[in-house]
């Protein structure tokens, strides 16, 4: 008689291997070291516009090897193709002989876009339009895409809305913000606020481009955006009346990926790590909340895209880099194969 375990109806949460550089335990150092003191790592880029339906564009940035399979890059909020730890990461994608495209999503880009509606926590829509057009092009071998805290949080959001359907063969997010409003009000308190007022400088830069070209919607308060003291404040004038919500509250209700954890059908990877200055432990879902195709992979330490170890000569290493490029060549081991 032969045994057989059960499938599992949920998802697994699993301990990472992941351990701190000596010199940078602490989850500020994990944050700030690799944003600010980390060299931009060289990749050339062969940059595409892709015009959309609604008159809008993205930008594509498309690095590696002439043949081999795909992985799709999405940034961060306050990213774009320039993103270090998108461009590290690539970079140990085509070590492994995979082809790498980073997409900047509309908004993003130094240039502003022509419409109201910019990037955001629960706009999915071109992301998925990407992946469909990817999957057309790229008929047979391996798509895969790997986000980053907000574009951990698109993915992983597209990755449950569309289910069965979502044309990537595989995923990973990391750093992902599973309950949105729980992040904004972390961010709001001591050394966290570092962080939030760097990112709204940001955000109020790209919003001011874009207002005179642009006109504002109904709803939207540009003069109160720019004068915001707080994520809230800022998405509450501005973001969420730009991108279709009724406010902040029900922009971070209606955008957080963890509701939509259960509908992924793709295996997908999370890795988080527990100390995320930009978060609370409190977020992290529970096995049940997981789809089987699910793995979360908690680290103690690792900050926010932190994660730098120590090589044996104690230069840091972006473990976070090598984890992902390790385990997409491990889940499709050759091209066309998955």
């Amino acid at each position: 008689m032969r045994d057989s375990a059960p499938a599992l109806a949920h998802g697994r949460i699993v301990a990472s291997g992941f351990r701190p550089h000596p010199l940078l335990r602490g989850s500020h150092a994990q944050t700030v070291f690799p944003a600010l003191l980390r060299p931009l790592p060289p990749l050339l880029l062969r940059r595409e516009r892709l015009e959309l339906a609604d008159g809008d564009f993205l930008e594509l940035g498309w690095s590696g090897p002439p043949r081999g399979p795909l992985a799709l890059l999405v940034h961060g909020l306050g990213g774009g193709l320039e993103s270090k730890y998108a461009r590290g990461t690539a970079l140990q994608l085509h070590a492994r002989g995979w082809r790498t495209v980073a997409l900047q999503m509309r908004g993003a880009g130094e240039e502003p876009n022509r419409l109201p509606r910019g990037y955001n926590h629960g706009d999915t829509a071109d992301l998925l339009y990407l992946c469909r057009l990817l999957r057309e092009r790229e008929a047979d071998g391996p798509l895969v895409a790997v986000g980053w805290s907000m574009g951990a949080n698109i993915l992983l959001k597209a990755l449950g809305e569309t289910g069965d359907n979502m044309p990537l063969t595989a995923a990973v997010a990391a750093c992902a913000p599973f309950q949105l409003q729980a992040c904004v009000e972390r961010l709001g308190r001591g050394f966290s606020r570092i962080y939030q007022d760097h990112l709204l400088k940001g955000l109020k830069q790209s919003a001011h481009r874009k207002h005179g070209p642009v006109a504002l919607p109904a709803g939207a308060d540009l003069r109160a955006a720019l004068a915001a003291a707080d994520f809230f404040a800022f998405d509450d004038a501005y973001t969420a009346p730009m991108n279709g919500y009724a406010d902040a509250r029900d922009y971070y209700r209606r955008a957080s990926c963890g509701q939509f954890l259960a509908g992924i059908r793709r295996p997908t990877l999370i890795v988080n790590a527990i100390d995320d200055p930009f978060m609370v432990p409190s977020i992290i879902p529970a096995e049940r909340e997981l789809a089987a195709a699910v793995t979360l992979e908690l680290s103690p330490q690792g900050g926010h895209v932190g994660f730098v170890a120590a090589d044996r000569g104690g230069r840091p290493l972006y473990w976070l880099e090598q984890r992902i490029a390790e385990h997409l060549s491990a889940t499709c081991p050759a091209p066309g194969l998955c």
